[in-house]
């Protein structure tokens, strides 16, 4: 009964843990199929908003195979698990992260410390500067970083998947010669 309840979404107080339960079925029969040296851990909590976290955190032999090409394994392991969790449970808003080894968080360090310093850069030299070109979410990390300052502003540049990031002065900042050369950009 249990197993029809999370294929077709019945309903129960502990929807969290069904969605915790179909998370662990699903990795340990990806991790058995695919015979990694990998064994996981599964946290949950809860976001301001009221919503659930689910972290998956990886360790094994196998974990530089997840690391490997810019952490693509992992990205991939949080969309699968993502869309099951959509699949099985469309009503529910549980996000899913999925780290092995603390990969996310030097990846999020170096990014912010590349952003760190071309925003210097802008600041010191009253100009605009461009962040290479990244995927939506290591974007998202390096906006979210840039937002809090409110010397300068940024925005993505491009089409499709990976796009730039501009780096400019905010309007009102550092000076007049700043302003006017920032209105002539966005005409």
């Amino acid at each position: 009964m249990g197993f029809f309840s999370k294929l077709f979404g019945g309903k129960s107080k502990s929807a969290n843990s069904e969605v915790e339960s179909l998370v662990q079925s699903t990795l340990e029969g990806i991790i058995e199929k695919a015979q990694f040296d990998l064994s996981f851990e599964i946290t949950s909590s809860k976001e301001d908003d009221g919503g659930a976290v689910l972290s998956v955190q990886f360790s094994g032999g196998d974990e530089e195979l997840l690391k490997d090409k810019k952490g693509q394994m992992l990205d991939a392991f949080q969309l699968l698990l993502k869309r099951v969790i959509q699949h099985n449970f469309p009503e529910d808003k549980t996000n899913i992260t999925v780290d092995c080894g603390g990969y996310r968080d030097e990846t999020e360090s170096a990014l912010i410390e590349r952003a760190e310093n071309l925003k210097a850069i802008c600041i010191e030299q009253g100009k605009s500067v461009y962040y290479r070109a990244l995927p939506p979410k290591d974007r998202k990390v390096v906006h979210q970083y840039l937002a809090k300052d409110p010397r300068i502003k940024s925005r993505s540049l491009g089409d499709g998947l990976y796009k730039k990031i501009k780096i400019y002065p905010a309007k009102g900042g550092n000076s007049a010669q700043n302003n006017n050369a920032e209105e002539a950009h966005h005409d």
